[in-house]
């Protein structure tokens, strides 16, 4: 963290889970400012009011705006020094259904960051994507993977300017608004049933902390171009919900309702032609440009080597034991005797 001290940032989707952690840890590490752009009043109101008794308030900002709006964009990014790009439209049948709207924000606000980011200076632009641009099924997975192919070429036409963009691809963040489990924690509280999709389906997993820690070091690892596919843990959806059950000590039914539209069975994080020109490190695969041969990634990338994996999907991963899932929960997953 010390390379980014005293520096400015810019957070769009910043009220999220991830983008609350993030900012916490910016402040904690020494940001200078850290600006929070969202177009949502109330996430902005409760972030402020949860970080209003820090001593690290004054060094926040909040900005309402949409990434659509590239005025807005330029003004948000006055002085910035590095942007982490994660709004975006995530929820999948809100983007099959409306298919142009996903585009608007993800794909045509990602390339106004893109534009705004080079024309105000900034040093770097980390763009979250989702286990869903690999090998994709439905809008919202082709809008993601689209706005990543924008963030590869955007290196490209970079000229000389000192600017670097890169993506972090990564699955479902637990606990989040979201996800699955508070679905399934406000299911127990009214007695039922939890439904899921299909018990058999697997997912992707990890803490918003976790996803913190691999952002901030893809930011220090990149050369530019790259996209960061992170190692994470694999759930299955049945086991998920009896083991949140089991967790609230009640007796609740378990409802098979199936899959929604364009949702898949399993998620791939990595597919086979990234493999073959991609690295790998103990925390995550590093996916080259098209322009970066391996051989060339190996000598740019300390403390890497060529991945074996071929395609990574939650299919062919063993998923955690219901024990281990618990464990995993325990911290995130709580019921009070009079909630239930």
């Amino acid at each position: 963290m010390s390379h980014l001290l005293n520096k400015k940032f810019l957070i769009t989707g910043g009220t999220g889970s991830v983008g609350q952690v993030l900012t916490a840890r910016l402040l904690e590490g020494g940001a200078e400012t850290v600006r929070i752009l969202s177009r949502d009043e109330y996430k902005q109101y409760c972030m402020e009011k949860k970080f209003s008794a820090s001593p690290e308030r004054k060094r926040l900002r909040f900005l309402l705006g949409d990434v659509r709006d590239k005025e807005r964009l330029h003004r948000a990014a006055e002085g910035i020094d590095y942007v982490f790009h994660l709004a975006a439209l995530k929820h999948v049948p809100a983007c099959e259904y409306n298919p142009y709207e996903a585009v608007k924000t993800n794909v045509l606000g990602t390339q106004n960051i893109i534009e705004v980011s080079i024309e105000q200076g900034v040093q770097a632009v980390l763009y979250t994507s989702s286990d869903k641009a690999a090998g994709p099924t439905n809008t919202m997975g082709a809008s993601k993977l689209l706005a990543e192919r924008l963030i590869i070429a955007a290196n490209e036409i970079k000229g000389k300017r000192n600017i670097k963009f890169l993506s972090v691809r990564f699955g479902n963040i637990l606990n989040s608004s979201g996800s699955v489990i508070p679905l399934f924690k406000r299911q127990i509280r009214q007695g039922g049933p939890v439904t899921v999709t299909n018990p058999n389906m697997t997912r992707f997993f990890m803490s918003a902390e976790r996803a913190v820690d691999l952002l901030l070091e893809a930011l220090t690892h990149s050369a530019g171009g790259e996209c960061y596919v992170l190692k994470m843990p694999v759930l299955s959806i049945g086991v998920l919900a009896e083991s949140i059950i089991k967790m609230s000590s009640l007796n609740i039914p378990i409802k098979e309702v199936g899959l929604r539209p364009g949702e898949k069975m399993f998620e791939e994080l990595m597919s086979e032609e990234e493999s073959s020109r991609a690295l790998e490190t103990q925390s995550m695969f590093i996916v080259l440009p098209f322009y970066r041969s391996v051989e060339q990634g190996l000598q740019l990338y300390k403390e890497t080597q060529k991945t074996n994996a071929g395609v990574y999907n939650s299919k062919l991963e063993i998923p955690l034991t219901p024990t281990q899932t618990i464990d995993l929960l325990k911290p995130l997953v709580h019921f009070r005797k009079r909630e239930v």
